[in-house]
């Protein structure tokens, strides 16, 4: 993955067959791993900075993963910072609303290293 993100960039992690699907198609459902945002509410996004450990937690049995870009000029629902669970001192970006493809402003390919989840700093 380009190790030149900026750390303050707004990302979604995505499974690799959730985001082919949705680039045919115009359209991405899905908040998170196996759920939708009309399960949950909104979809979770994070920084940068956050996503080895989204990883971690979330997708360590995978071995690649695609990490999306997000233009916030082009979201047309509110991106609210917020703990990701009660009580919970970390803020991530929610985003109140389906993330629109047109709003992706670049697609990473995220392949799992020897050591695990990892940006290679």
């Amino acid at each position: 993955m380009d190790r030149g993100l900026n750390a303050d960039q707004i990302v979604h992690i995505a499974l690799p067959d959730d985001w082919a699907h949705a680039a045919t198609t115009g359209s991405y459902p899905w908040s998170t791993r196996g759920l939708t945002f009309a399960e949950v509410g909104f979809v979770h996004c994070a920084r940068v900075g956050q996503i080895e450990g989204v990883a971690r937690r979330f997708y360590d049995d995978l071995d690649e993963l695609v990490v999306l870009e997000i233009d916030r000029t082009r979201l047309k629902a509110e991106l609210v910072d917020e703990p990701a669970a009660e009580g919970g001192g970390e803020l991530f970006p929610h985003l109140y609303g389906e993330l629109p493809t047109t709003a992706v402003s670049a697609i990473h390919r995220w392949r799992r290293g020897p050591d695990g989840w990892s940006l290679g700093r």
